[in-house]
């Protein structure tokens, strides 16, 4: 089974109304580990987000203040996650992801002008490092919350540093906590496995409507999800065809339900360009100062590839990039973004892929991409129950919604329809 984990700097999530100084953030994670990748669970390296104000260096319960719209209940799913980021573990792997921390730093100094002297809410800050990376770029003053126990630390953290007048931890969920004033930048690790996993992200909206400035800086500012075919012919051998020989021993009978068990549910795991198939697809870009949480309760897109090598097609891969900058231009299509410089039919060339930004100087990009550096995100893939033999140029197409459960808000429903070479398959998981 799928579980949350966390994101950026040490995760946050809800909970009660705690002021502390210091809070956690961390973004997508892995879990339980499944045959040859990871199973979906940010529980595995947790992450608990949602947070926000406090006073200074000392943990307090917040009283509760009527509201004409009251926020949602916190559920016990909920209360599960956020105690998921209370582990330690879950905050040191993404603090370990070289590429995610030390991105999220050089964003943070290279809009150090639009930090220095303001005022900042880092949501789901985990451990607190995003805060201590805003407060050493120059903040008037940091509210880091976070709606796990690893808020505790986090203030013990701010107080070692000496950051307690500057960084005020607030222990609650964003939905819940209170700040007296405007703030200037929203800073947040919110992405997920595929991006949306876990939800945090409509979080980090709340705090936008709630708090940010007209005009206010998000880091990041963009994200984009994107898919492809893939073939992983190892990793079908290594979980399959093993069971056709074993020690001598035929249990091919045993194939089925390997595939069932192997194959059910999206793994997490590292691919590389080899792997890909075709030229990406761009399923959703999200404009983190305009999105909407109803927005994100449903994505649905379809897609058409054309295979560029004959080969075994074992499913589709899904990774994601996230921008900390702000282009001049603002596109309405959420489906791509107008600083991007796409194929026909959504299809990102590799001209596209290296010049999407129209000033690279502007903006720097977080990219869980199978060419880039890996990171903790890795991709996730969604594998078939048997391959489809695909020849070079052979077309691809279909339809995929990514929603919210009904069940609970922080797992993803995944329907996918595909056709290729005249066979049509339905593929329906659970990311939970």
């Amino acid at each position: 089974m799928f579980q949350p984990t966390s994101g950026s700097n040490g995760g946050g999530g809800g909970g009660g109304g705690t002021y502390s100084n210091g809070v956690h953030h961390e973004g997508g994670g892995s879990g339980g580990s499944g045959v040859a990748g990871r199973r979906f669970r940010r529980g595995g390296r947790g992450k608990s987000r949602d947070h926000a104000g406090g006073t200074n260096s000392r943990v307090y319960q917040q009283p509760q203040q009527e509201a004409e719209s009251p926020p949602p209940p916190c559920t016990d799913f909920d209360v599960a996650y956020f105690h998921s980021y209370a582990h330690l573990g879950i905050h040191e792997e993404m603090i370990k992801d070289r590429v995610r921390t030390e991105t999220y730093r050089n964003a943070i100094l290279h809009h150090q002008d639009r930090i220095a002297g303001k005022v900042v809410v880092d949501v789901g800050c985990g451990t607190g490092i995003l805060s201590i990376f805003c407060a050493q770029a120059g903040a008037k003053r940091v509210y880091a919350v976070d709606a796990s126990d690893i808020a505790v630390q986090a203030n013990e953290v701010i107080k070692a540093n000496n950051l307690s007048e500057t960084i005020i931890v607030l222990h609650g969920r964003v939905e819940d906590v209170e700040i007296d004033e405007k703030v200037d930048v929203i800073v947040s690790e919110w992405m997920g496995y595929m991006l949306l996993y876990e939800s945090m992200l409509g979080s980090v909206i709340t705090a936008r409507d709630r708090w940010l400035k007209p005009g206010g800086l998000m880091l990041p500012s963009f994200a984009t999800l994107y898919m492809a075919p893939v073939s992983r012919p190892d990793r079908y051998s290594e979980s399959i065809d093993f069971w056709r020989n074993v020690y001598g021993i035929d249990m091919s009978s045993m194939m089925p339900l390997a595939k069932q068990c192997a194959f059910e549910e999206p793994s997490v795991e590292t691919i590389s360009g080899e792997n890909v198939l075709t030229w990406p697809h761009v399923i959703k870009h999200v404009d983190c100062s305009t999105v909407t949480i109803h927005e994100l309760e449903s994505v649905s897109t379809k897609f058409k590839f054309e295979s560029m090598m004959r080969a075994p097609f074992h499913g589709f891969a899904f990774w994601f990039d996230v921008e900390f900058g702000v282009p001049p231009i603002h596109s309405s299509n959420n489906n791509a973004a107008s600083a991007y410089v796409d194929a026909p039919n959504n299809h990102v060339t590799e001209t596209s892929q290296r010049r999407k930004r129209s000033n690279p100087n502007e903006a720097l990009v977080l990219s869980t991409a199978p060419e880039d550096p890996p990171t903790h995100w890795q991709q996730t893939i969604i594998y078939f129950y048997d391959p489809i033999e695909v020849e070079q140029d052979q077309v691809i197409e279909g339809s995929l919604v990514l929603s919210q459960s009904k069940e609970h808000a922080r797992f993803m429903n995944i329907h996918l329809e595909y056709a290729s070479g005249g066979r049509c398959f339905v593929k329906e998981s659970v990311m939970r």
